[in-house]
């Protein structure tokens, strides 16, 4: 639903999770907690062109078992920042961005995201620039994306683009449920073959 603005009222976004997963999905039941995608975009949001890495983060939530809707979309900026502001108010499990990780000067996902964080994932967001390099794009060094804690909720900057998207997912598959269970209080998984 590109072009699809939530209405932020009283701190709340509303009709953003309204949607159920897609149809034979059975791993967007929600298993894991509510997450929410922002695709930071002025040319998506005035309908110029479609999101394109929103709906890579939205399949790959499924997968992993989140219940999420379709990407919510905001253009750069102020208005990108009142609907992450609002998505956190909602105590979402997990909050991905795509979009404004760059270097244009429209480009202020990180510096936006930045200061509602309470603790940084330093070693994540490195991870996911490192799966983009390593996959032949040397330019995902150059993506600024932020990943850490806000409050209770897991948030992640991704590139704009549907393969840094991709990369992303890729990562954050192996860690983020891990990820998710411990901001909410859950102890270390036990070494693999050990008993719990």
């Amino acid at each position: 639903m590109s072009g699809w603005w939530p209405r932020a009222e009283g701190g709340r976004v509303t009709g953003a999770v309204s949607e159920p997963a897609a149809q034979g999905d059975p791993a967007g039941s929600g298993r894991l907690g509510r997450a929410l995608v922002i695709a930071s975009s002025t040319r998506a949001a005035a309908g110029i062109y479609g999101d394109r890495g929103g709906p890579v983060l939205v399949e790959g939530l499924r997968r992993m078992g989140f219940r999420v809707a379709e990407p919510v979309v905001a253009a750069d900026g102020e208005p990108f920042r009142q609907v992450l502001v609002a998505a956190l108010a909602e105590g979402y499990q997990v909050v991905l961005t795509t979009g404004g990780t760059g270097l244009t000067p429209g480009d202020v996902t990180p510096e936006l995201t930045a200061p509602l964080l309470t603790r940084t994932i330093p070693g994540l967001a490195e991870a996911i620039r490192a799966r983009g390099r390593a996959g032949g794009v040397p330019t995902a060094v150059l993506s600024r994306g932020l990943a850490g804690v806000a409050g209770s909720t897991v948030v992640v900057n991704l590139p704009g683009s549907a393969g840094g998207c991709a990369d992303g997912i890729a990562v954050l598959t192996d860690v983020l449920p891990h990820a998710v269970s411990q901001v909410a209080g859950g102890d270390h998984a036990p070494p693999p073959g050990m008993a719990s």
